[in-house]
């Protein structure tokens, strides 16, 4: 049977990416969450470069879900806080602050911890600044100190954090071995102002 044939059309520019929607996780962002994690292994492979310190193999599915089911538990209990970046429907980066202590009442209780992902195609494109923004918003009412890890030579992501307010707090020589190659890390921290603000002379 001979193919269809179809019209040439005019090539097209590409087209940008659409309005990004930051919004809280929702259970059904299972499986966008874990392609987009997925892909860093790729990436990892090709041997493009990101600052996400992965695993020696790629997990495996069942590994997700225990570690999204896991997630979507302390987010629920107020333990986590979890925002996603929508563009078309589909989640294309992650930001959350999961407490550092077992419990709000533990010694280290006060302390969130920061992780950010961002699949490649949207980066630089301000969606990790959007997430970080919205999750740093919601944390300020539950903890006191936010801290995350960086990779030293990640001087764009550091930028950023800086423009947040995070400061650096020190560093761990050869931390990351990726592809033979040594990477250091460095660890930053955003102390939350929670004096009184003096009331305006009237």
């Amino acid at each position: 049977m001979p193919r269809a044939t179809t019209r040439s059309r005019p090539a097209r520019a590409r087209r940008r990416p659409g309005p990004v929607r930051v919004r809280d996780l929702r259970w059904d962002d299972f499986p966008d969450l874990v392609r987009g994690y997925w892909h860093l292994y790729d990436e990892r492979d090709r041997g493009q470069p990101h600052g996400i310190t992965l695993f020696g193999e790629k997990p495996t599915l069942a590994d997700e879900v225990d570690w999204f089911a896991s997630l979507y538990r302390r987010v629920l209990q107020g333990d986590a806080i979890c925002v996603v970046a929508e563009v078309a429907g589909r989640v294309v980066g992650q930001c959350s602050i999961g407490r550092v202590g077992r419990s709000a009442e533990a010694e280290n209780g006060h302390v969130g911890l920061l992780g950010v992902l961002v699949e490649h195609g949207h980066r630089r494109q301000g969606v990790g600044r959007a997430l970080m923004r919205a999750a740093l918003s919601r944390a300020r009412s539950r903890f006191e100190v936010v801290k995350l890890s960086v990779f030293a030579n990640n001087y764009g992501a550091k930028r950023l954090y800086e423009q947040l307010g995070f400061r650096l707090t020190g560093s761990i020589p050869r931390a990351v071995r990726r592809r033979g190659a040594f990477i250091d890390e460095e660890h930053m921290a955003l102390v939350f102002d929670r004096r009184p603000r003096p009331r305006a002379n009237r």
